[in-house]
This record gives structure tokens, C-alpha cells and sequence, in this order.
């Protein structure tokens, strides 16, 4: 084995939450001790979260091994086998689970996560960073610019899939100047995760397609908007615009050309609204985050009324890209209407939980099982919520379903962002209509009748629902709201808030059915439709009498004893308790 050169630890916000940072620390403090000569580097995320913290070493060969769950305490062991030793530890090794993962997967947007310090300008332009920037300044026009990215058949990745370089036409097309580039950072959908990888692992692949955009549609100015609860997000993107504006790639007469564009950074409040883009334009602008009717849209009248281009973050690092390699190899990924790439966050029960980014087309059941690995405990799919918690929820037999633009939105659901929540038989349908609806109730910014009353009318069926407490008509109201409010909305949020319900209606109606005729929840989620009863396996030990916070149990020693079904609180104690299953739940 060739000698250890570098040590490189996955520090975004995935490795952090799993003790990256004392990984990172310890490896520090036993290389300085062993006065050992290998290079300590930070990364960002290459996807794998289920295995943080994660720790490449590369040898002078070019070699990579990857080990996964490296804790503090197995630092020592890493650097006396594998790095003073030459000898692979087996047992944390994951090469192999790493390359049943990425052996689908084609990273375009994703390319240098994990791979280069994202605190290191040097180490993106190592990686042809700003390659692009200087092709597009040196030798091309902004038209050109704009039909190349049109002919590559880059749609918008934060979730309208709108054409990018059709949207770069219209904005250069428009009157009025300044114009203004604006990249939606804001990514509020629950168990989304992509756009803050992007931005914690390859800040600079942003602020460079940022930056072509700019010259395409003859912009000097740009805002990064990002949810302050993404504070390493905005540290790493801080940093990339200081670097970037010492080299000379941001202010004035960039690479000595006539071309000057600044960078602002705009920390969100945490609305889930302002990822719609007239309301973000309106947060920027110290305005209450509000979406407007359309048209105008901001390609005419945007920021401070001038025309402005919106793209979000996987939209722009995809775009450096594509100038360097060329359109039609981006093209060449896809669909005949969706092309190139997408990443998406997998989550839920799922084995393989993280980032992959896949050619658009796959099937759901490959994106699944193949590289999310299945699920988890060997338990049975049910559902993905695939667009965020406005998207749909899509059942076992649509799992062939190809993941396109229009293909997910003809089965009720669609691409959105890219989140992708799987779920298994012990999910509740009918609650995880609820608890999505609950969430884009709490989020609607209360402009528009439609969304502000009727998400907050169909939840109110909806706990009817799961409380046993609805009757069948109940079903048809349900369905009726959910129609007006899609029809009636003003924005993309209160027009695809009642997907979840929709969908679920669609695919799961008998689970709505079961809570309302049988007074039955399937997955035994909702407690208020919970029994629990005591059988004759039970042997009387009174383990469960004394973990019953109500006593709610009774019976004498070594005898069959029973549940008081009036005082049970269905807090699940006295299953946990006993030893003999005695307990069922029904």
C-alpha cells in the first residue's frame, strides 16, 4: 500500500450532527503528536449521511479509502493501523457500500462535494473552477450564453421547471436597468437537504454560475437569499465571496474585462412562503414576504420593479458546468422534455439516507431500492412524498414511476426541490396528510382566502379523521376543499398544499375508510383509534401495573389481568414492559 498523503473529514452540517468535529479535532491532535506528515482537509458532504462521520484517506497513488462512522475514539486506531500500519481497518472500510451507492449515480451539481475544501478557492479552481467563467467573458456573447444553456434543456431545479436559458432571454429582453440575479437559497421543505449541501461542500460553483447568468442577461448585481437556519451554509458562502471578490472574480472589470458584478448575501426569516419567488423578491426588498400575482413576472418587473432572473442553488452549480463540458453532453442525461440530472434528498425509512443525484428518467423503485438501499428493518414500502410537503404521495404500484417533470405531476405528485420521503407499513396515511397540510397551514402567509381558510378547514377534517370522530360525508367535503383550494389559490403554495391529501385519497382511500367506518388505524399511529388489550399469554408478574402512569391496569398476582380502556392514556409503557406479549395493540 502506498503511503497515507491526506486526511479528509466530512464536516457539513450532516458530519457535524454525527461528532464530525471532534473526529476532525482528534485526528489533529494525534497527527501533531505522532509528528506524522499527512495533510488534514475539511469537505463537505458526498451524499453517504447515513455513515458520518465519514473520513477519506488517500494515498500517494491516488487511492481512495473511505471509512464510515469514524467516532473519536477510533481515531487512534485509523492512524495506527491504516496510516503508520498500512493495514486496512475491514471493519470500518465501506468502499464497497460507497460504490453500490454512487455506480448509478451521474454528479453534475454534486461534483466536488466531498471532494474539495470548500473554504478553498484554490481547491476549485484545481477542479476547473471559474474555467467557465473565463470562456463565457473571452469568447462568447451574452446571447450565446443563453441559447446554450436553452440547448442543454436546463429546467428550473427548485421545483416549477421552468427552461433556464429561456428565462435568462426574457430577463436580458426586458426594459429597464438595472437588472438584478437572485439565487433562492431558502429551501424550506421538510426533510430537504440538497441546496444546503450544495452550498456547504461547493460554495463556489454558485457564485460562478451566479456570476455567468449575470453576463447573460447584463445584470451588476446579485443577492444570495438563504434561511438563517442555515448558518454554516452562510459562513461557507461568506467566505466564498470574500475569496472570490480577492481574486478578482466578483466587483469591478472581472477578469479585466468590461463585466462588474457584486454579491450580496440576504439571511431569511424562515418563512416557507418567501421560497416562492415574488415573495422572496418582497423579503429582500424589507417587505412582509407575500407573493404577488403573475404577470408581471420578475423577468419584467422584479427586484425594486426591474427585471430579474430567480434560479435556486442546484440550478446555477449545474450551469458552470454545462459551459465547460457543453450542452449536449448535459443534454445527453434525461428525458426528452427533463434533461440532465437531479439530486435528491432521501429520507424517511430508507437504509441509505442522504444525497444522490441520478439522470432524470430513473424510476422510483431504482432511486429506492437500488441506491437508497430499501427499507429499513426489512419492513414492507408504502408510500413517497416525493416535492416537499406540497407534493404527493405516491403508492407500492407507481414505484416504476420515471422521475420527470411531467411524468410525476400526471400521478399527482411532483419533482418540487427534490425531497423524497419514504415510507414504510407502520405510517399512517391519513396522518401524514395531516401533519403535511398542518404544515403548509402554519406556512401560508394568510393573503389569499383559499389557502388561509381551507388548509386550515381540511385539517380540521383531517384530525376529525384520526380522532374516529368523522362520518363518510366527511370524505366528500374533504375532497371538495382540497379541489377549491387548488383551483382558488393565489400562489404555488396554496395551489399544491392539498397534494398530500389528494394523493392520498387517490391511492390510500381504504385507510381513510378504515378510520372512519371501523374506528381503525392500520399502522397504529393515531391513538385516539388504539386498543390495548391483555390476552392469556399474560402470566401476572405486574411488570405493566408498575410502568402504567395511570393505573390503568389491574389484577392479582400470577393472573390474567385487564386494561381499563377508559383510563388508558395509550402511552405504549405497559407494551414496553412485558416480556411475554401479552400486550396487543389494536
Amino acid at each position: 500500500m502506498k503511503k497515507p498523503l491526506t486526511v479528509r473529514i466530512g464536516l457539513s452540517t450532516c458530519g457535524i450532527a454525527a461528532g464530525g468535529n471532534k473526529t476532525f479535532a482528534r485526528f489533529g491532535e494525534q497527527l501533531t503528536a505522532r509528528n506524522l506528515a499527512v495533510d488534514l482537509k475539511k469537505t463537505g458532504c458526498i451524499g453517504l449521511c447515513y455513515h458520518e462521520p465519514l473520513v477519506d484517506i488517500l494515498t500517494e497513488d491516488g487511492h481512495v479509502y473511505t471509512y464510515g462512522a469514524v467516532t473519536e475514539d477510533k481515531v487512534p486506531t485509523l492512524i495506527d493501523e491504516h496510516i503508520s500500519g498500512g493495514r486496512i481497518v475491514h471493519d470500518l472500510l465501506i468502499n464497497d457500500d460507497k460504490s453500490k451507492v454512487t455506480a448509478r449515480q451521474v454528479k453534475i451539481a454534486l461534483r466536488n462535494c466531498g471532494l474539495i475544501d470548500p473554504d478553498s478557492i484554490a481547491d476549485y479552481i484545481n477542479e476547473g473552477g471559474y474555467t467557465a467563467l473565463k470562456t463565457v467573458l473571452s469568447s462568447m456573447t451574452p446571447d450565446q450564453v443563453s441559447e446554450e444553456i436553452t440547448a442543454s434543456g436546463l429546467r428550473g431545479r427548485g421545483g416549477a421547471g421552468f427552461p433556464t436559458g429561456l428565462k435568462w432571454r426574457l430577463t436580458r429582453q426586458s426594459p429597464g436597468s438595472p437588472k438584478y440575479v437572485v439565487c433562492n437559497a431558502d429551501e424550506g421543505d421538510p426533510g430537504a437537504f440538497m441546496d444546503r449541501s450544495i452550498v456547504e461542500g461547493d460554495p463556489h460553483s454558485i457564485v460562478e454560475g451566479m456570476l455567468i447568468a449575470a453576463y447573460a442577461i447584463g445584470a451588476t448585481e446579485g443577492h444570495i437569499y438563504i434561511r438563517a437556519e442555515y448558518p454554516l451554509a452562510i459562513a461557507k458562502m461568506q467566505k466564498a465571496l470574500d475569496d472570490a471578490d480577492e481574486h478578482g472574480y466578483l466587483g469591478e472589470k472581472i477578469l479585466s474585462s468590461s463585466f462588474s458584478f457584486t454579491l450580496k448575501i440576504k439571511k431569511g426569516a424562515g418563512a416557507f412562503v418567501c421560497g416562492e419567488e415574488t415573495a422572496l423578491i418582497a423579503s429582500l426588498e424589507g417587505k412582509r414576504g407575500m407573493p404577488l400575482l403573475k404577470p408581471p413576472f420578475p423577468a419584467q418587473k422584479g427586484l425594486w420593479q426591474k427585471p430579474t432572473t430567480i434560479n435556486n442553488v442546484e440550478t446555477f452549480a449545474n450551469v458552470p458546468w454545462i459551459i465547460r463540458e457543453g450542452a449536449k453532453r448535459f443534454a445527453a442525461f434525461g428525458t426528452a422534455k427533463s434533461k440532465g440530472t437531479k439530486v435528491f434528498a432521501l429520507a424517511g425509512k430508507i437504509n441509505n439516507g442522504g444525497l444522490v443525484e441520478v439522470p432524470i428518467g430513473m424510476p422510483l423503485r431504482e432511486i429506492i431500492f437500488d441506491i437508497g438501499g430499501g427499507i429499513q428493518g426489512g419492513k414492507r414500502f408504502k408510500g413517497v412524498q416525493l416535492g416537499g410537503p406540497s407534493g404527493g404521495c405516491l403508492p407500492e404500484e407507481e414505484l416504476d414511476t420515471i422521475v420527470d417533470y411531467d411524468e410525476l405531476v400526471q400521478k399527482g405528485a411532483m419533482m418540487g426541490s427534490g425531497g423524497m420521503i419514504v415510507m414504510d407499513e407502520t405510517t399512517c396515511m391519513v396522518d401524514i396528510a395531516r401533519f403535511f397540510l398542518n404544515f403548509t397551514k402554519d406556512e401560508s402567509c394568510g393573503k389569499c382566502v383559499h389557502c388561509r381558510l381551507g388548509t386550515k378547514r381540511m385539517l380540521e377534517i383531517l384530525e376529525l379523521i384520526t380522532a374516529g370522530k368523522a362520518a363518510a360525508e366527511d370524505l366528500a367535503l374533504l375532497e371538495e376543499l382540497a379541489s377549491n383550494v387548488k383551483e382558488g389559490s393565489l400562489c404555488g403554495l396554496g395551489q399544491t398544499a392539498p397534494n398530500p391529501v389528494l394523493t392520498t385519497l387517490k391511492y390510500f382511500r381504504h385507510e381513510y375508510e378504515e378510520h372512519i367506518t371501523q374506528k381503525k388505524c392500520r399502522a397504529h399511529v393515531c391513538k385516539a383509534l388504539l386498543q390495548y388489550i391483555i390476552n392469556e399469554k399474560c402470566v401476572g408478574c405486574g411488570l405493566c401495573v408498575k410502568r402504567c402512569p395511570v393505573d390503568a391496569i389491574s389484577g392479582e398476582r400470577r393472573k390474567l389481568h385487564a386494561i381499563d380502556g377508559d383510563k388508558c392514556i395509550k402511552c405504549g409503557r405497559c407494551v414496553e414492559a412485558c416480556k411475554f406479549d401479552a400486550i396487543l395493540v389494536e
